[in-house]
C-alpha cells in the first residue's frame, strides 16, 4: 500500500552582567498586572468529595466574556514579549534559515505524476504534477489561496483508482473538522456539493463511483467544544447529495465507537472496518464488494489489541497485529473465516517494534531499534529478501508504493540532518539520492548521541542530545527537555529548523523516549497509562536531573516543553518539581484531569488515563497530578508560558485558560506566568508557516530571557571570541 511522502564553541562562563540581567528581569517581571480572572462557586462532587473549579466559566468557547478574557491575555503577554531585546532577531533567523525549498516524494496517480512543494516561506505546501518527465511542473492545488491568512489548509487527498477524479479535505482555523472537495483531475473543476461536517476521517474510494469517509453527527452547544463519541462511517456516491451518503457502521446507541475508518483494499476486492472505542485497540470487519449482497464479516469482536489488514492476495490477507505480540506480527488468514484462532504467523514478533508498510511486491518491516530506524525486505513468500542500508543513523519514512510500482522513494532524517529524499530499487535493493535541501545548516558542526538513563524505579530509559559540537559541559548551556509520554507514539530522530536555530545559538535540544511512547511496544506503552501514568512523569524527570547532574545545563538554563499529552507532562511535572527547571512551556496540554473526557473526543483517551468517573481510587489518581489542580499557593512557579490555540478542538484551551489563571493567582515569587493564544488556530496540524515562525520566536525569546539573557548566547559567544 503507498503512502505519500511529505515530505563551536559556547561561552565558557556566563560574565558578571549576568546577575545584573537577572535584577533587571525581576524589576520588569515584578510589574506585570495580569488581567482579574473572576472566580465563580462551581463544585463538583466524586465518590463523596468536593472539588472546586473556580475557572468553569472559561470553558465557556462562546461567551463574550471568555472572548473579552483571551484578548485582556494577549495583551499583557504580547506586552511582555514586545520588551524582549532580541525577539525579533530570533525571527528574522527562524525566517532566513526556513526560506529554502522543500520538496516532497513524487507519487503517480492516473496520467500524472505528482509532488508537494514549499518555495520557502510560503504557509501552506502547494501540490504540483507533470505528464512526462521532460515537461515543466504546473500547480495542480495551491492551498494558500483558500484563505487570506494562510488559515485554511489541505488536509488529506485521495484519488479515484484512474486518477480522474480527487477528492481533498480542507481545514479552517486549525479545526478538526473538515469540509470534502470533490474536483476532475484533470480539469480542476469542482464536479458536486462540498460534503460537510466531516471529523477525523480518511477519503478511500471503492473504484471510480464513489469513496468512504467518517464523521460525528454535528453537536448540540459548541462544536468547538461539545463532545463527540458517536463516530460513523459512511459511503458517498458520485453525483449524489451528502444526505443521501449511505450509513455503513456505526450510529447504534447501544454500541457506541469514538474512532471508525473504512477503507479499500488495493485490489478494491474487501472494504474493512476499523471501530475504536478509545486510542488504542479496535475491533475489526471485513465485507466483500465484489459481492454485492455480501455481510459485513466479524474478524475481531473486542478492544484488546491494534489490529490491522496491510495487505491482501485475493482472499488470503496479511494482518498487522499486538494480539498476544505486544511487539507486533504479521499474521495470514483466509477471508473466508479470518478469526484469531485461524491466525497463522507470516513475519513473527521480534524484540523490536514493527511498523510494516509494502511496495512493489514486497513487505518493508521496520523495526525500532532503541528509537531508531531498521527496514527488512520479506517477499509474500516470508522470505528475508535482504536488511536494507539505510543512509545513516535515524528516522526512515515512505517505504511504499503501489504493488505494480518498480521503485518506491523514502525518507531520512535525524535531530541534525535535514530530511533527504532517497529513490530505492526494489528489485536491486540499491538507493539513489533523489533529492537534498538547501539549507543554511551545516550537520557537521553538530552531533547528536544517545545516552540510557536510571528512572526513579530502576528502569533504563534512552534519550538523545544534540547539540554544537566542542559544547562545553559547564552546567550553563541553554537547554531544552522535550518529550511526550503516551498514546502508543514513538519519539524518532527528526530535524527541526526550529530546533537547528535553538542549537545554532549554542542550545541543548534533549529528547528521552518516555514510558507511554510506543518505542518499545505494547508494554512500554502500557507502563505510562492509567495508575501507571506516574512513571511518564517520573521519567522525564530523571531525564533532566541526568542532564544537570552530568552538566550539560542546570536548574537555571532548562527548560521543559512538550505539547498535547505532552503538554500534560510539562504541566504535572513544572508542579511537582517547579525546582528543576527555569522555564516551563506547555502548549495545547490537557490539563484537567477531572474533566478532559467531557469535551470533543476526549472521552476516547480513557485507555491512557482513565476518568475520574471510574472509581474512587482513578478520581484519586488524576486529582493527585491533575495541573489544573495542583497549582499550590506560596510556590515559585518556574517562568511559564501557556500556548494553545482558540479553535483547538482536540484539547480544547479551556484546559490552558484555567491552568494559567490558577498559576497568576497563585505564583509566588517574581518568574512570570504567561499564556499565549493564537486566534484562529488550533491543535497545530496546518499551522501557516507564518505563524509558526512567529511561535517559536516567542517561545525560545521568552525561554532565553528568563534565562538571563539580554542579548542571544550566539552573540554572547562572538563577543568573548573577540
Amino acid at each position: 500500500m503507498k503512502k505519500i511522502l511529505f515530505s563551536a564553541v559556547i561561552i565558557s562562563t556566563l560574565f558578571a552582567c549576568k546577575n545584573e540581567n537577572n535584577q533587571n528581569h525581576t524589576k520588569n517581571e515584578s510589574s506585570l498586572n495580569y488581567p482579574t480572572t473572576n472566580k465563580v462557586g462551581t463544585v463538583d462532587t466524586y465518590f463523596g468529595t468536593t472539588v472546586q473549579d473556580p475557572y468553569r466559566w472559561l470553558e465557556d468557547d462562546r461567551s463574550s466574556e471568555t472572548e473579552n478574557w483571551v484578548k485582556d491575555q494577549n495583551k499583557t503577554t504580547f506586552g511582555y514579549l514586545d520588551k524582549i531585546p532580541f525577539r525579533k532577531e530570533l525571527k528574522d533567523r527562524l525566517s532566513s534559515l526556513w526560506n529554502y525549498e522543500k520538496v516532497g516524494a513524487p507519487f503517480k496517480e492516473g496520467d500524472y505524476t505528482y509532488f508537494y512543494k514549499n518555495d520557502g516561506l510560503q504557509n501552506q505546501y502547494v501540490i504540483y504534477r507533470f505528464k512526462n518527465e521532460d515537461d515543466e511542473p504546473t500547480v495542480f492545488l495551491d492551498p494558500n489561496k483558500f484563505s487570506d491568512d494562510g488559515t485554511t489548509s489541505l488536509g488529506g487527498v485521495s484519488f479515484s483508482k484512474n486518477g480522474k477524479k480527487v477528492a481533498y479535505s480542507i481545514s479552517e482555523g486549525g479545526s478538526d473538522w473538515r469540509k470534502i472537495i470533490i474536483i476532475n483531475a484533470e480539469t480542476k473543476e469542482i464536479t458536486e456539493d462540498t460534503l460537510v461536517d466531516v471529523k477525523f476521517s480518511g477519503m478511500s474510494w471503492k473504484g471510480n463511483e464513489g469513496f468512504y469517509y467518517s464523521s460525528y453527527d454535528k453537536p448540540k452547544g459548541s462544536e468547538l467544544s461539545a463532545k463527540t463519541d458517536q463516530h460513523k462511517v459512511y459511503y458517498h456516491k458520485l453525483g449524489t447529495p451528502q444526505k443521501e451518503d449511505q450509513l455503513i457502521f456505526g450510529g447504534t446507541p447501544e454500541e457506541k465507537h469514538r474512532y471508525i475508518g473504512g477503507t479499500v483494499t488495493e485490489d478494491n476486492h474487501y472494504l474493512i472496518i476499523s471501530a475504536s472505542v478509545s486510542t488504542s485497540g479496535n475491533k475489526l470487519f471485513i465485507k466483500d464488494l465484489t459481492n454485492p449482497n455480501s455481510k459485513l464479516i466479524t474478524i475481531l469482536d473486542h478492544t484488546d489489541s491494534d489490529t490491522y489488514i496491510i495487505e491482501n492476495e485475493g482472499s488470503k490477507l496479511f494482518l498487522v497485529t499486538n494480539l498476544n505480540a505486544p511487539n507486533k506480527k504479521i499474521v495470514t488468514v483466509d477471508a473466508s473465516n479470518p478469526t484469531p484462532e485461524n491466525w497463522v504467523d507470516f513475519i513473527p514478533e521480534t524484540e523490536n517494534v514493527l511498523s510494516p508498510n509494502t511496495g512493489g511486491g514486497y513487505f518493508f518491516a521496520e523495526y525500532m531499534v532503541d528509537a531508531v530506524a531498521k527496514v527488512l525486505q520479506y517477499d509474500y513468500q516470508g522470505t528475508l529478501i535482504r536488511d536494507i542500508k539505510l543512509p545513516g543513523v535515524g528516522s526512515v519514512g515512505g517505504f511504499g508504493a503501489k504493488k505494480e510500482d518498480k521503485e518506491l522513494h523514502y525518507s531520512f532524517t535525524n535531530y541534525i540532518t535535514p530530511g533527504s529524499i532517497y529513490t530505492y530499487d526494489i528489485e536491486k535493493g540499491t538507493s539513489e539520492l533523489y533529492r537534498k535541501p538547501k539549507i543554511d545548516f551545516n550537520p557537521e558542526a553538530y552531533e547528536s548521541k544517545q545516552v540510557f538513563y536510571t528512572s526513579k524505579d530502576g528502569t533504563k530509559v534512552p534519550m538523545i542530545i544534540s547539540y554544537k559540537k566542542g559544547i562545553e559541559l559547564n552546567g550553563k548551556n541553554p537547554t531544552i527537555l522535550y518529550g511526550y509520554g503516551g498514546f502508543n507514539i514513538s519519539l524518532t530522530p527528526s530535524f527541526s529548523i526550529a530546533n537547528a536555530v535553538w542549537m545554532e545559538q549554542g542550545g541543548i535540544y534533549a529528547v528521552p523516549n518516555l514510558r507511554g511512547g510506543g518505542e518499545y511496544g505494547k508494554k512500554w506503552h502500557d507502563a505510562g497509562t492509567k495508575l501507571q501514568k506516574q512513571n511518564v512523569f517520573d521519567d522525564f524527570i530523571a531525564a533532566g536531573e541526568f542532564l544537570i547532574k552530568n552538566k550539560y545545563t542546570s536548574s537555571d538554563f532548562l527548560a521543559i516543553r512538550g505539547g498535547s499529552n505532552g503538554g500534560l507532562l510539562v504541566g504535572a511535572t513544572m508542579t511537582q518539581r517547579p525546582d528543576l527547571m527555569k522555564v516551563a512551556l506547555p502548549a495545547v496540554g490537557v490539563l484537567d484531569m477531572l474533566r478532559y473526557h467531557t469535551f470533543t473526543a476526549g472521552a476516547g483517551w480513557a485507555y491512557d488515563y482513565g476518568t475520574a468517573e471510574d472509581n474512587k481510587e482513578m478520581f484519586e489518581y488524576l486529582k493527585g497530578y491533575s495541573p489544573v489542580h495542583n497549582v499550590k499557593e506560596g510556590i515559585s512557579y518556574p517562568a511559564t508560558m501557556v500556548t494553545t490555540g482558540d479553535h483547538d478542538d482536540r484539547v480544547v484551551p479551556a484546559h490552558s485558560f484555567k491552568f494559567a489563571a490558577a498559576l497568576q493567582a497563585k505564583q509566588t515569587g517574581e518568574n512570570p506566568t504567561l499564556i499565549r493564544i493564537e486566534t484562529n488556530a488550533g491543535h497545530g496540524a496546518g499551522t501557516p508557516v507564518s505563524k509558526t515562525i512567529e511561535q517559536f520566536a516567542d517561545i525560545y525569546g521568552f525561554t532565553l530571557y528568563n534565562m538571563g539573557y539580554e542579548v542571544l548566547p550566539e552573540k554572547v559567544t562572538e563577543d568573548l571570541k573577540k
